[in-house]
C-alpha cells in the first residue's frame, strides 16, 4: 500500500519532471489525496533525517545571521512541539502565532502541525482591536507572539496561555525554555487529512476580515501548485518578500519551497533598500525570487544591473503586475516576471509557468490541479469568454479552502452553483490564457462603456513619474461616472498643476477616448496591513469630493 508520503513525492516528482511542460503537467497531475497526512511528520521530517543542507537563511539589517539545516529545524520543532504540548497545547487547540521573520516562526509552525493544533497566523502589525477579533472569533487558547508585543494583549481579555519570544513580560511563558525539552517527539495520534490546519483572516479590503479555513492537505500539498508557478527545484534559494501573517508568507516561505527542498532565504530591514536587497540576494546565490507588485515598482527606481547574478525565475503575486513593469525588469535582467493568481482561500489559481510563451498583460493559464472558469456575469454560465473567475467544484482541487469558518452563509454564497467563485473578474483567449481585468466589486461604468481599474493604472505606470496609481469612479452628471486616477509620483517629481497636465496628456495619448483619466488627485493610498490598496477607501473620498482634485477640462 502506498503511503501518504509516497503519494506526496510522486506528485511533487511528476510535477518537477514536467516544470517546463505545462500541457504534459495540466493534463497528467492528479493530487494526492491521502486519508491521513501530517506534512511536518510525513515530508519535512523525512526530507530532514540526517540532511545537513540550509533549510533557512535569515540575513538581519546589522549583518547577523542565522543559517539552519533541515535536520536542524526537526529537531528544533520536535522539542518546542513537546515543550507547547507541556504547557497544554493539544490537538484542535488555537494558537495565534504573531512573530516577525525569525527561526521561531517556523519552529513554531512545524511544532504545532505535530501536535494537530490549529494555527492562526497574525502580523506583528496588528494592535489591540485586531487581536481582541482574532482571539474571540478565532476561540484562540494560546498566543505565541514576540516579547516587544505583549504588552498589546493587555486589553485583550480571555483565559489563553500567553508565551513570549525574546525574553517574557511577568504572567508569560518563555518560549526559550522550549530548547530543553526532549528531542524525541511521538505524536498523540494520527492527522485525518481533512482536520482543520490554519485559520486565516483575510485583510478587509471591502469589508470585516474573513476567516479562511485550510486543512493538513489544503495548503501543505494544494501547493505543489505554487512549486510548480515558481519553478523551484531542490537545491534552490528562495527568496519571497512577505509580512508573516499573510497567507503569501506561507505559500512562499513554507510550503512550496520546502515541498522542492529548497532554501528558506530572508532578509530583514526596517526600511527597503533596493541596493542593500540585491547585494544580500548576489551574497545569499538567490536563485528563485517572489516579490509583490509594491517592491517591484520600488526596485525599477533603483539600478537593477547592481544584481550581478540574476536568479532563473522571478515571479509577482498579490496583485497584478503592469506590463510596463516587466519590461523595466526584463530589459535590465533579461528575464520576465511572471504573473500568478491565487488567494488566501486557494493556492495559485492562474499563472505563468516557466518556459511557457507569454502574453503580455496575461497572468497565464489554469495551474495544473486546478480547472478554471469564467462565469457569465448575466446568466452566471460558465465557458464565458469574459466574467467572474471561477473553480469547477465537480472536480474541487486540494488546494481550496474548507469555507469560511463560522460562516455558513458566507461559505454557501462562495460555492453557490457547484462554483467556487473568487469575486474577481478575468477574460479568456482562444489560447486558454486569462487576463485580469478587476475585482467585480472595483470594475465599473463610464458612458455605458466598462472600465477596468487595471488597465488605466498600467497606462499611468507607464510614464517614467508615476510610482504607484489607482483608479476608481468619480461621479458625474452626464457620464454617470468618469476615471479618477489617485497617483503617487516616483522620487524627484513635484506634484502640481504642471504635473497634472503631463498626466492628462499620457493618458488622451495613450488610452481610448472613453476610458481616458478625467479627473487626478496626487495622494498616498490607503492600505491594508498585507499592503493591498484599499479602493473602498477612494471610493468614499472620491464621493465626497476634494478640493485637490484637478479636472482633464480644466487644461483644455
Amino acid at each position: 500500500m502506498t503511503t501518504a508520503t509516497e503519494q506526496f513525492r510522486e506528485a511533487r516528482d511528476f510535477l518537477l519532471e514536467h516544470r517546463e511542460d505545462y500541457a504534459t503537467a495540466h493534463a497528467g497531475f492528479r493530487w494526492p489525496r491521502p486519508e491521513h497526512f501530517n506534512w511536518a511528520l510525513d515530508w519535512f521530517d523525512v526530507v530532514a533525517d540526517g540532511n545537513d543542507r540550509t533549510a533557512l537563511h535569515i540575513v538581519e539589517e546589522d549583518g547577523a545571521e542565522l543559517k539552519l539545516s533541515f535536520a536542524a529545524l526537526a529537531g528544533r520543532s520536535a522539542r518546542a512541539a513537546n515543550w507547547l504540548r507541556a504547557q497544554g497545547v493539544g490537538a484542535g487547540d488555537r494558537i495565534l502565532v504573531m512573530l516577525g521573520n525569525q527561526a521561531e516562526l517556523w519552529e513554531t509552525a512545524l511544532a504545532a502541525m505535530k501536535l494537530r493544533a490549529v494555527v492562526i497566523p497574525a502580523t506583528p502589525l496588528l494592535g489591540p482591536a485586531d487581536l481582541r477579533d482574532r482571539v474571540e472569533r478565532g476561540r484562540v487558547r494560546h498566543v505565541l507572539v514576540r516579547a516587544g508585543d505583549c504588552g498589546k494583549f493587555d486589553e485583550v481579555p480571555g483565559d489563553f496561555t500567553r508565551i513570549a519570544v525574546g525574553g517574557a513580560p511577568e504572567g508569560w511563558l518563555r518560549y526559550e525554555d522550549a530548547y530543553t525539552a526532549p528531542a524525541g517527539f511521538t505524536p498523540d495520534g494520527p492527522t485525518r487529512a481533512d482536520d482543520t490546519l490554519m485559520l486565516y483572516f483575510t485583510s478587509g479590503t471591502t469589508a470585516r476580515p474573513k476567516l479562511v479555513e485550510h486543512t493538513h492537505t489544503s495548503y501543505p500539498i494544494g501547493h505543489l501548485a505554487t512549486m510548480y508557478w515558481i519553478g523551484l527545484k531542490p537545491g534552490d534559494v528562495h527568496l519571497n518578500i512577505s509580512s508573516p501573517g499573510w497567507a503569501k508568507h506561507a505559500w512562499s516561505n513554507l510550503f512550496a519551497p520546502w515541498n522542492a527542498e529548497a532554501t528558506v532565504f530572508l532578509h530583514n530591514y526596517t526600511r527597503f533598500d533596493a541596493a542593500r536587497l540585491m547585494t544580500e540576494m548576489d551574497r545569499a546565490g538567490v536563485t528563485t525570487f517572489c516579490a509583490p507588485p509594491t517592491v517591484w515598482r520600488m526596485l525599477i527606481q533603483a539600478d537593477l544591473t547592481q544584481l550581478r547574478t540574476v536568479p532563473r525565475e522571478v515571479v509577482a503575486a498579490g496583485e497584478p503586475l503592469n506590463p510596463e513593469v516587466i519590461e523595466q525588469v526584463r530589459r535590465a535582467w533579461g528575464v520576465s516576471v511572471r504573473d500568478g493568481f491565487g488567494q488566501t482561500e486557494t493556492a495559485v489559481q492562474v499563472s505563468n509557468s516557466p518556459g511557457q510563451p507569454l502574453k503580455t498583460g496575461s497572468m497565464g493559464r489554469p495551474s495544473p490541479g486546478y480547472h478554471v472558469t469564467l462565469l457569465d456575469p448575466v446568466s452566471g454560465a460558465p465557458g464565458a469568454t469574459e466574467g467572474e473567475i471561477a473553480l469547477d467544484l465537480s472536480t474541487r482541487p486540494v488546494g481550496l479552502m474548507t469555507g469560511y469558518h463560522g460562516d455558513a452563509d458566507r461559505t454557501a454564497e462562495a460555492m453557490a452553483g457547484g462554483y467556487y467563485r473568487t469575486g474577481d473578474i478575468g477574460s479568456r483567449d482562444d489560447d486558454g490564457y486569462i487576463t485580469y481585468v478587476g475585482r467585480a466589486d472595483d470594475v465599473f461604468k463610464a458612458s455605458d462603456y466598462k472600465i477596468s481599474p487595471f488597465e488605466l493604472e498600467s497606462a499611468l505606470l507607464e510614464h517614467e513619474a508615476v510610482a504607484e496609481a489607482a483608479v476608481v469612479p468619480a461621479p458625474d452628471a452626464l457620464r454617470l461616472a468618469v476615471p479618477k486616477a489617485y497617483v503617487v509620483l516616483a522620487e524627484g517629481w513635484e506634484a502640481g498643476p504642471d504635473m497634472a497636465k503631463v498626466l492628462f496628456e499620457h493618458s488622451r495619448d495613450t488610452l481610448a477616448p472613453y476610458k481616458r483619466i478625467r479627473r487626478l488627485e496626487f495622494a498616498s493610498l490607503p492600505k491594508t496591513v498585507s499592503g493591498k490598496i484599499r479602493r473602498i477607501e477612494l471610493r468614499e473620498a472620491t464621493a465626497a469630493g476634494s478640493v485637490n482634485e484637478y479636472r482633464e477640462e480644466d487644461f483644455r
